[in-house]
């Protein structure tokens, strides 16, 4: 089994920082996905970036070029740098991890953790 930590959310005035982590322990293995979603209130769960062990990585359009995305290899662990925050940040974020068998197109595990609240205020 595969577990998922998350840390790092809090309330912040518009403008302001937070750095997001994810912690996974149990059986890693194969090609690994590193990502990190949020859910808005009234809204769907959304992708914010994700990166690959190898550091490709994927944005959406509302956090490219504020938030950056970032993994540590050997602590099983990624990050989730937040600068230069909006009202319409506020949500709860969800780290995920997705793995897949060398080889296999298709991601055979999907993991998530249970969710952080970030609040920014104007």
């Amino acid at each position: 089994q595969v577990q998922l930590v998350e840390s790092g959310g809090g309330l912040v005035q518009a403008g302001g920082s937070l750095r997001l982590s994810c912690r996974a322990s149990g059986s890693i293995y194969g090609i690994v996905l590193m990502g990190w979603y949020r859910q808005a209130p009234g809204k769907q769960r959304e992708l914010v970036a994700d990166i690959t062990s190898s550091g490709e990585t994927t944005y959406s359009n509302s956090g490219k070029g504020r938030f950056t995305i970032s993994r540590d290899n050997a602590k099983n662990t990624w990050y989730l740098q937040m600068n230069s925050l909006k009202p319409e940040d506020t949500a709860v974020y969800y780290c995920n991890l997705k793995m897949r068998p060398t080889g296999w197109r298709r991601y055979e595990h999907d993991y998530w953790g249970q969710g952080i609240q970030v609040t920014v205020s104007s």
